[in-house]
């Protein structure tokens, strides 16, 4: 399984491929990421799964446990004072486990596995709190990285540039070797700030291969 300290290795592949190394978010994009899918997990209701979502999933705080400023029990906390004190149960539950309905995305995950044959490099950059391994451990795609830069151990987040140049200078990639992928428009123009290539990701995974055969 791809860690933190992964030692880098050399990209492979022929000498004049342009693009050696391909940068995969995860949430949108290895991985489902729908707070209010989660919610109805934990409730009876679609109101309640409304104001479980909008107070945890939903709130800017977010941001910041993702970022690593505060932690999973303190997320919590804040959505408890957003929510009925009847749905607080509910809220326990889903702080411990939604990470479990996260699930693979075919298309991508295939796509991952002929990358690793064709050899490029693969590399996982994510917004995401700690607590990513409780999504990681069920995602097989994972374990074809090569290495990965997490925004809640690092404390910085895309689309600041400065992660994108963190993931190079660990794992001695050239940024202009690099295909960055994710979902968020902003995230791409913060990678491409960083002498990435970038690929706005919108579910289609078919154009996303043809885009990377096309760069050559």
């Amino acid at each position: 399984m791809a860690s933190d300290t992964v030692t880098p290795a050399a990209s492979a592949g022929p000498a004049n491929r342009n693009i050696k190394n391909v940068v995969l978010d995860m949430g949108g994009v290895l991985m489902t990421f729908n707070g209010l899918s989660f919610a109805r997990h934990y409730t009876e209701t679609e109101k309640d799964a409304l104001l479980l979502h909008q107070a945890y999933f939903g709130r800017n705080e977010w941001a910041l446990l993702d970022a690593g400023v505060i932690a999973v029990p303190t997320m919590e906390r804040i959505a408890q004072a957003h929510l009925p004190e009847r749905l607080h149960p509910n809220l326990a539950a889903c702080a411990a486990d939604w990470q479990r309905y996260s699930v693979p995305i075919p298309q991508t995950e295939e796509l991952v596995k002929d990358l690793k044959a064709q050899g490029y490099g693969l590399y996982l950059l994510s917004n995401a709190s700690r607590e990513i391994d409780k999504q990681l451990d069920h995602c097989p795609a994972y374990q074809l990285m090569d290495g990965r830069v997490v925004s809640g151990f690092e404390r910085l987040m895309k689309p600041d540039p400065s992660i994108f140049t963190l993931l190079c200078e660990r794992y001695d990639l050239d940024p202009a070797s690099c295909l960055f992928v994710d979902d968020n428009a902003d995230n791409c123009r913060g990678a491409e700030a960083a002498g990435m290539r970038a690929f706005h990701f919108t579910g289609d995974a078919d154009a996303l291969r043809v885009h990377i055969e096309a760069l050559g």
